[in-house]
Parts: structure tokens; sequence; C-alpha cells
């Protein structure tokens, strides 16, 4: 679900645990993604542009929940 906070953006990182998630695919069960919860901690972080090429290239790992492929 995209955030009101992060308007036109797909993709949010969680600079905690260097992983990027797909807003559009978001797991949100008990187990899921915890959106949420890296934005009210204040992890959270948008990319420029906003295309999971960069997030990788900033060193962030898929989220094995929404996007799949994580090398973790």
């Amino acid at each position: 679900m995209r955030r009101p906070q992060y308007p036109g953006k797909k993709f949010l990182g969680n600079i905690n645990s260097k992983e990027v998630h797909d807003l559009d695919q978001e797991d949100t069960s008990g187990s899921g993604c915890q959106i949420d919860e890296i934005v009210r901690a204040g992890h959270a972080v948008t990319f420029d542009p906003d295309i999971l090429f960069e997030a990788h290239r900033l060193g962030y790992d898929n989220c094995a929940k929404c996007l799949g492929g994580s090398h973790r």
C-alpha cells in the first residue's frame, strides 16, 4: 500500500536492516513487511530515482516477503 508520507514512491528501504520493500506488494500479515513499524521507528528511506536498481546499487537487499529473491 502506497504511503501518504511518501507520495509517488513504490520502493521503501529500511536503513536499519538494509532491506528494500515494494509498497505495492507489501505483505501485511503478522510476520510480513511491517512497514508501519519501520516508518514509526524512523528507519524508512526512499530512493531517487525510485527504482529497484537504485536500492540495490546502494546496498539494499530484497525483502523476502514482498519482493522475493533475498540474498540473505
